[in-house]
Parts: structure tokens; C-alpha cells; sequence
């Protein structure tokens, strides 16, 4: 059986790792390190450890202070709360282009039962408008902990969205994680799905249901939204002349959108946008939700066929 984790204990996890291995590394939360799981890097390296409080806007000042004494700070809280700090960031934090890493959890509709109040759906289009931030979304644990390391490594702004739900691990532990190089999970040649975070997982399983029926779909994972990879994008374009983006996220803003901007200079064609469609989500688990929203395997896989 697959094993199954949360990406959000990948963001933990790294940042224990960083606690031990960097001594510049200093971690921020707004008062939710338990549930970011950035208490990891609390319980190695107290003394670098910094709670700001449900006061999101001093969260982000305070790490881009410390970004400009030389340390990397990692700022974390949920998606939604994060959202509150975006003046900050525009105008202290990519303005500058200060190293701060900001973490948004609890993202999308997967979020479930804590309802549209608490899920963010607009957060990777929000950070994504921002000059000099890069945008990140890892499908799985593995994933999540090679992003931060990758992060801790390059100099420069960025937002990752992490969730608090478990997925299969689908990443070995030597996988070569690369800021902005998109990932084919799978081969096809009548249509490719571009895909991030949770949707990745279901696309990769929509792709089964597609190939019962003698339909071959490329499946790719797109972990960063921005820089996003457009040689890949306008290749496999090009190649299928069919194209569908799938996020847990607005339809507007996101992957979609970064996708077409792409194609409609380089490459145009008709896409296919799968996500919320410009709506807000409500309370209920997530497979339920994904169900009535329509992000769920069956639904693309259904999706797929009718656009082809």
C-alpha cells in the first residue's frame, strides 16, 4: 500500500533538517506551528525560532529584518492568513527582493470541513503577480522537503503552499527536485494534463480511467507556478494540440492562467481549465467536495474525453 503523508510534515521535516545542517536558517510562524509543523525546527533550534503572533503583517517584517541581517528566515501560517500580509510582501518583501521564504498551509478546498472562510483559492495567483517571488506547490512529502532545501539554497523571495491532508508519497528519496522544470508523470500523445498539488494525484488516476478507453494523456506535475516551465508547456502543446491545466485553486489567476498566458504567445491552442470556477467552496470533506466541484479523477477523466 502506498504510504501516505502530508506535505505540510515534508515543510516540517526539512526545516528540522535545516535547523541542524544551517545555522543561518531561522524559522517565524503566526502562532500555528503546530499545525504548520514548523514546531520541528522549534524543538532542535529553539533559540532560532521566533512566534509573531496572529499578526501576519509582523511576520513578514520581522523576517524580511532578518533577511536583510543575513540570516534566511521561513515564515509560515495558513494560506488564508497569509493572504493578510500582502502588503509586506509587495512592498518590503519582493520589492526588495529579500530572501524571505513564506509558507501558506492549509490551501485549496482540500482544506474541507473548515469551510471557504479558511480556504485559500486565490493565493498562488495573489503571490504570483509579485516581481521576483517564486511560487511553489509540492504534490507530495517528498516533494516538500527537496523544495525547502532547494529554497534554503537560492537567494530571493518565494511562497509555497503546503496542505494539511495526507497523500501517497509518489517521489523516491533521490529524486532531483529543480525550481521552475516541470515533471512528466506520465506519457501520452492525445492530450497532456498540467497539474499541481493535489491534483496531480488526480489526474495521475484520471489518466488511468482515460487509458480503458484507448486515451493516452501526458500527466505533469508542475510544482512551480512561477517561474513556470513554458519550453515544456509549448512542447508538449505543440505535440497534442490539446491541453488541461488542473489546481485546487480559482481558475482564474493560478496554473491556468500562467499556463494560457504562455500558449497564447508561443503557442496558441485551446486549453481546458480545470479548478474552481471563479466560486468559493464550502464546509464538507474533501473527496465530497471534489466531488461537487468537480476535481476528482472521475470528473477529468470525463472532462478530458468531452474536450478531446
Amino acid at each position: 500500500m502506498t504510504e501516505k503523508k502530508a506535505t505540510r510534515d515534508g515543510y516540517g521535516d526539512a526545516l528540522a533538517e535545516l535547523a541542524v545542517s544551517n545555522k543561518d536558517v531561522v524559522v517565524l510562524d503566526a502562532d500555528l506551528n503546530d499545525s504548520t509543523k514548523s514546531d520541528f525546527f522549534r524543538e532542535k533550534a529553539p533559540n532560532r525560532f521566533i512566534n509573531a503572533g496572529i499578526a501576519e503583517q509582523s511576520l513578514v517584517g520581522t523576517a524580511a529584518g532578518l533577511a536583510v541581517s543575513g540570516k534566511i528566515p521561513f515564515a509560515s501560517t495558513f494560506a488564508i492568513f497569509s493572504e493578510r500580509a500582502f502588503e509586506f510582501m509587495r512592498n518590503i518583501v519582493s520589492r526588495n527582493a529579500l530572501n524571505v521564504k513564506l509558507t501558506g498551509s492549509h490551501g485549496g478546498i482540500h482544506t474541507g470541513e473548515d469551510g471557504k472562510s479558511a480556504q485559500a483559492i486565490e493565493d498562488l495567483g495573489i503571490y504570483r503577480i509579485l516581481p521576483n517571488v517564486v511560487v511553489l506547490q509540492p504534490c507530495d512529502y517528498v516533494e516538500a522537503k527537496k523544495a525547502v532545501h532547494a529554497l534554503a539554497a537560492r537567494n530571493g523571495p518565494s511562497y509555497m503552499r503546503v496542505l494539511r491532508n495526507a497523500l501517497p508519497i509518489i517521489h523516491k528519496d533521490d529524486y532531483v527536485f529543480e525550481i521552475g522544470k516541470g515533471e512528466i508523470l506520465r506519457e501520452g500523445k492525445d492530450a497532456v494534463i498540467f497539474a499541481t498539488g493535489v491534483l496531480v494525484h488526480e489526474a495521475l488516476a484520471a489518466a488511468k480511467l482515460l487509458e480503458e478507453k484507448g486515451i493516452k494523456v501526458y500527466v505533469v506535475n508542475i510544482h512551480t507556478i512561477k517561474p513556470l516551465d513554458a519550453e515544456l508547456v509549448v512542447k508538449l502543446a505543440d505535440e497534442t494540440r490539446c491541453v488541461v491545466t488542473a489546481e485546487d485553486h480559482n481558475i482564474i489567476g493560478g496554473l491556468g492562467s500562467a499556463v494560457c498566458e504562455v500558449l497564447s504567445q508561443e503557442s496558441p491552442c485551446r486549453v481546458l481549465r480545470i479548478g474552481l470556477e471563479d466560486k468559493f467552496g464550502e464546509s464538507g470533506k474533501p473527496a465530497e467536495l471534489y466531488e461537487k466541484y468537480g476535481l476528482n479523477a472521475k470528473h477529468i477523466a470525463e472532462k478530458v474525453e468531452k474536450f478531446l
